[in-house]
């Protein structure tokens, strides 16, 4: 990572939050894989792409062995992502949790 100045670092967390609320405005998927493919390299979307799919197996309990021969993506990515999913801030688990929900109005159904 680079390193800033106390300055830059006011500036980089202010724009850290208005790239949160800039996401929470999208309102489509289409929206969404917009804005990542202007803002990412297609290097960064694939890794990102990819950690999301190893979150998603971890979470239906597949072995690193077995991600590994699905995936592709390497030992070290999926105890990363593992690791997050168990240490970090609860992001992985939030969004894992809310698209296994039914949209609201359905549960009754």
């Amino acid at each position: 990572m680079k390193h800033h100045d106390s300055a830059q670092k006011k500036d980089l967390q202010a724009a850290a939050k208005t790239l949160s609320e800039a996401l929470l405005s999208l309102q489509t998927p289409g929206e969404a894989r917009a804005f990542l493919e202007d803002l990412c390299t297609p290097a960064e979307l694939e890794a990102m792409v990819d950690r999301w799919r190893v979150a998603q197996l971890l979470d239906q309990g597949l072995s690193y062995r077995e991600i590994r021969e699905q995936t592709g993506v390497s030992v070290t990515t999926i105890g990363r992502v593992a690791r997050f999913m168990e240490l970090g801030n609860g992001g992985y688990r939030k969004l894992l949790d809310r698209i296994a929900e039914p949209p609201s109005g359905e549960q009754d159904k």
